[in-house]
């Protein structure tokens, strides 16, 4: 395969959302229940750059995939953590596309000053847990029964990664 991986654009936002609309609509791996629209998409992509990182895949000038990470939680002492999150095309799954995305994703954080990375992950779901400790982390716990979508309840497990392993103190996040 051959792919391009970079920083999101606004103008993929309408192809990060087409990738994202059957996640919402025909699984529980997203808890939303009503896909964003293309400019709820772009926002998100705006923000997610502003403070972490955005990237996509492309194939043949296609976009395929993405990635991305958000802070983790709002409290001061969270800033050096992130929560991660990638999509891929249905059919895609277990190409080395997301192995791809999330090295170039850590490469980004990591630039940034952040030291953690948590994946929460919908079970079952055997290719997102297969990938995330192909990757290196590690499960931290479960939350049982903690989401209802698609008339029956969903666990999320969790799981984290150190991507930095800089002296302490931290610097501040960049």
């Amino acid at each position: 395969m051959t792919w391009i991986i970079r920083d999101a654009q606004t103008a993929d936002a309408c192809a990060c959302a087409a990738i994202y609309r059957p996640y919402v609509a025909e699984t529980a791996i997203t808890f939303e229940t009503q896909p964003p629209s293309e400019a709820e998409m772009a926002q998100r992509m705006a923000t997610a750059a502003a403070t972490h990182a955005w990237l996509v895949l492309e194939e043949q000038d296609r976009v395929v995939g993405y990635a991305y990470a958000h802070a983790f939680a709002s409290r001061a002492a969270y800033r050096w953590a992130c929560e991660t999150s990638i999509y891929l095309e249905w059919g895609r799954r277990r190409t080395g596309g997301g192995r791809a995305l999330y090295e170039v994703l850590f490469s980004r954080l990591v630039a940034r000053g952040l030291r953690r990375a948590i994946a929460g992950m919908t079970l079952p779901n055997e290719a997102s847990q297969g990938l995330h400790l192909a990757l290196g982390f590690e499960p931290v716990g479960t939350y049982r029964q903690i989401g209802w979508k698609n008339d029956a309840w969903h666990d999320v497990a969790w799981m984290q990664k150190t991507i930095s392993l800089e002296p302490d103190p931290p610097e501040e996040p960049r």
